[in-house]
């Protein structure tokens, strides 16, 4: 079968396993929520493989935030009229449905901020600046570039220390390793992500915070892969800081998230300065608001954060367990389909990975699979990823990366292997 002719015929839905009580996933009551997905690209179904750049948006975010725009747009905190007062009550309770989303102690543990990386900044510039010269902060080989510049800017500024923890062969956390690192006691910070956005594997976070804290360091958890395949408890958790971003978790671009406990942002002096994150303004001296808003200078993404709250309520209108059970159904078949292609090699064997499959092909270099994939109405992401130094350990330049969300279909990861094959054979 085609895929043209599998779009023709509805579905079978993904059923839950035994402990989901029979809870059915049902992928096309989904796929109807995302307009987007309805499109033709070079006149083929369009089959969207790259969600963990960015995932597309379902109707209520989007029909969402163009309503706040229409009917209650205003800036927020300081107008003294009705539209301000609804646009500041609409953007603080996008900050509770957040605080109850991560399991946060309070919701003024809360910061909204453009993106991860402008949060992992926020961290460095900020909880960077309580670390004493000779201190360490720690990442792995696995990280993404917003979780190892702002380190190496730190380092350069400040003179810390920065160490990385190796991966092994397979692509986990080197356990033996991290420990040695974490040995002498002089690190101060743990910045690790919580899922490698190359491998799909995730890091056993629990695991890693406990050794982590009994060395004397505290843990930053670059979650912004893994909040869109689990659900995050940072009290459960243990870890010190989280960061996300609202973009991969079907929400709009421009908003991200910073937790941290309330006693480490009380500790931590501004990130940014200007207009709402202080309390008194003097030529001589100015002093600070209280969190949240110590951290958020400036006019807030009043309409993203709106957004994101949105994106937050639509995502817990799924079942935990069948959207797990679906999404590594989807894994697994992806590696089943993609290893019986001759020529073509899977990156990485973590042993828990989540929604990522990236691949390379003998003699055809990544970006022209890519190209050729997308002329069948196919989207993946070819290159580095954001993270050359993973490439580097891996032996590789780029690879192709297929990655895959709440709507995406087994057949459209037939349709994905079978192009792969017919691509093959042209450059053989």
């Amino acid at each position: 079968m085609t895929w043209g002719e599998a779009k023709e015929k509805p579905h079978e839905k993904i059923k839950a396993n035994s402990i989901n009580q029979g809870v059915v996933f049902d992928v096309e009551a989904i796929r109807a929520q995302f307009p987007i997905l309805t499109q033709k690209i070079y006149n083929r179904p369009f089959v969207f493989l790259d969600s963990a750049a960015s995932a597309q948006k379902p109707e209520m975010v989007i029909e969402g935030m163009a309503q706040a725009m229409r009917t209650q747009y205003a800036n927020i905190h300081r107008g003294l009229y009705w539209m301000s007062d609804r646009a500041t009550e609409a953007y603080e309770e996008a900050r509770n449905k957040v605080a109850h989303f991560l399991n946060a102690s309070v919701r003024e543990e809360i910061i909204f901020t453009r993106n991860s990386t402008e949060a992992i900044n926020l961290v460095a510039h900020s909880f960077g600046s309580l670390l004493k010269k000779g201190q360490a902060v720690l990442i792995s080989e696995m990280e993404h570039h917003a979780n190892l510049v702002p380190w190496q800017m730190l380092r350069d500024r400040a003179g810390i220390e920065l160490r990385v923890a190796p991966i092994t062969d397979s692509g986990d956390l080197d356990q033996e390793a991290f420990e040695h690192l974490l040995s002498d006691g002089k690190v101060g910070l743990v910045a690790i992500t919580h899922m490698s956005n190359v491998l799909g594997g995730v890091v056993p976070a629990k695991e890693i915070v406990a050794k982590a804290h009994a060395a004397g360091a505290l843990v930053l958890l670059d979650g912004s892969q893994a909040v869109v395949h689990q659900r995050v408890n940072v009290q459960a958790l243990g870890a010190d800081f989280y960061t996300f971003t609202g973009h991969k978790l079907y929400g709009p671009t421009g908003i991200g998230v910073l937790w941290a406990r309330a006693a480490l942002l009380d500790s931590m002096p501004p990130f940014l300065g200007g207009g709402d994150m202080i309390s008194t303004v003097m030529f001589e001296r100015s002093t600070w608001a209280d969190i949240p808003h110590k951290f958020e200078a400036g006019t807030p993404p009043i309409i993203e954060a709106i957004g994101l709250g949105l994106a937050i309520e639509w995502r817990q209108t799924l079942d935990d367990e069948a959207l797990a059970s679906h999404e590594e159904a989807l894994t697994n078949h992806a590696i089943a389909r993609l290893q019986n292609i001759d020529g073509l090699t899977i990156i990485g064997t973590p042993k828990q990975r989540c929604g990522i499959v990236s691949f390379v092909m003998e003699g055809i270099h990544a970006h022209d699979i890519a190209t050729l994939l997308d002329k069948n109405g196919i989207a993946v992401r070819a290159g580095h990823h954001c993270a050359e130094p993973l490439m580097r350990r891996l032996g590789l330049t780029a690879t192709t990366r297929a990655s895959f969300g709440v709507y995406t279909l087994k057949e459209e990861i037939d349709f994905l292997a079978e192009t792969l094959q017919r691509i093959q054979g042209f450059f053989v």
